[in-house]
């Protein structure tokens, strides 16, 4: 099924260095799940690439989280700059769909984790400068901002400046990672559309990671979006399938959420993938499997374009 993709998430750029911040793998290929060789056989492809950062970094004595960001810039920057003519970055939906209309994959930066800005709303305008475009508060621990879905914990007064801060420079904010209290604390503040840009279904896979239905449907409420996760965990019991993975799709399209279903793999931070998925050349897989279940083209080409494309303009508004 010939249908452009727009991942939400990976750690690819992460995935890219050693522990010290050192490149040991190139974007154009790569024995990780995401390269530039694999993309190009996508018919459309925009990928978002998280340089993710946790407080846990400081005390591994190698590069500190501080470090690990700057070198995940440096040399994605780099990357992008080596492979021009296959890859450009994206600033805006319209940079992104006139890159991919000239045949080229188009780069989304993205923050997961901000230990890397040391969680300083004040960085916020010089990576809107940069070109990001979306971020989270936390990943699994509890900060300066907010709590995470393993430590519990609301949004803190520093959270809160972080999310308006962000919002004002039009930067989407994902609550992927986030505890439930942290998760409904900015609900009540948003100015604009809030989005997970790597979470499934709770009631399909029972594990705190993954959004309640009540979640999902505040998030499509907000205009935001809910990206698919490919780590197995996440998905559901043994055998993990393709057609696991659509569980979790079908499940939210059943809320009504048809135009907030994206995808966000969670390529090259995945332990586990799916029996049937190997890397980012494999999403026309998934396609196939909805339209066998009943998914129209339309439907399909939503879930793998549109409604990203969609919550990422009104987030720019």
């Amino acid at each position: 099924m010939n249908y452009p993709v727009f991942d939400l998430h990976c750690d690819t750029a992460l995935a890219l260095l050693d522990d010290y911040g050192l490149r040991k793998s190139r974007l154009n290929e790569q024995s990780g799940h995401i390269d530039l060789k694999r993309g190009r056989q996508l018919h459309g492809y925009c990928q978002v690439f998280a340089l993710f950062t946790t407080p846990g970094m400081d005390f591994s004595g190698k590069a500190t989280a501080m470090q690990l960001f700057d070198a995940m810039l440096r040399n994605i920057l780099a990357e992008l700059a080596e492979n021009k003519d296959t890859i450009t970055q994206a600033r805006s939906p319209e940079e992104a769909q006139s890159i991919v209309n000239d045949g080229k994959i188009a780069a989304v930066l993205s923050l997961e984790g901000p230990a890397g800005i040391s969680f300083d709303p004040g960085r916020l305008d010089e990576l809107a400068e940069l070109g990001f475009a979306m971020t989270t508060l936390t990943w699994n621990e509890r900060n300066p901002l907010a709590g995470s879905h393993r430590t519990g914990g609301g949004l803190t007064a520093l959270g809160a400046e972080y999310v308006r801060k962000a919002q004002k420079l039009n930067m989407a904010i994902d609550v992927s990672h986030l505890s439930e209290e942290a998760f409904w604390d900015i609900m009540r503040i948003t100015q604009a559309p809030v989005s997970a840009s790597h979470s499934n279904s709770r009631a399909v896979c029972g594990v705190s990671r993954n959004l309640t239905d009540e979640q999902f449907k505040a998030i499509c409420a907000s205009g935001g979006v809910a990206g698919i996760n490919l780590y197995t965990e996440f998905l559901g019991n043994d055998p993990v399938t393709v057609e696991t993975i659509c569980d979790h799709i079908i499940h939210w399209m059943d809320l009504g959420g048809a135009k907030h279903i994206a995808l966000g793999g969670d390529l090259d931070g995945c332990e586990t993938l799916p029996v049937g998925f190997t890397g980012v050349n494999d999403w026309p897989a998934v396609a196939a499997t909805l339209a066998n279940r009943g998914l129209s083209a339309a439907e399909i080409e939503d879930i793998f374009w549109n409604n990203a494309m969609r919550m990422w303009g009104k987030c720019c508004m």
